[in-house]
């Protein structure tokens, strides 16, 4: 079974997301802001890590670049997740360490076809 991390501040929106790929049979451990996730991210490993860009305690970026820069989740993939699709905002993400970037708001359809894309489901 594939593990994800999810972050994201947003309850309801997390908890959509994560109906949506336990239903796929994914695992999933939710983070509701930026210091849980990288707290998650230090001592777990994970297949695919799904991070909202703005988020309290640290942003999504800074999560990344954390991430990146050692520990056991350094080569995940990283899907981010943003309400700021501007492609400005989208060149930072990819350029802190994102993998993959998807504009809020998206369809659950939508974010589940990119995921089964990013693990070869």
């Amino acid at each position: 079974m594939k593990r994800i991390l999810l972050a994201e501040d947003d309850e309801i929106l997390r908890m959509l997301i994560i109906d949506t790929l336990e239903e796929e049979e994914f695992h999933v451990e939710e983070a509701e802001d930026g210091l849980a996730a990288l707290k998650f991210a230090e001592e777990s490993q994970y297949d695919l890590i799904i991070i909202d860009y703005m988020m309290p305690a640290y942003s999504g970026i800074e999560v990344i670049e954390k991430v990146r820069k050692g520990g056991i989740n350094n080569a995940v993939p990283i899907l981010m997740l943003s309400a700021k699709s501007q492609l400005s905002e989208q060149e930072k993400a990819i350029g802190a360490g994102a993998d993959y970037f998807i504009a809020k708001p998206f369809s659950p359809l939508e974010l589940l076809g990119k995921v089964r894309d990013i693990l070869h489901e």
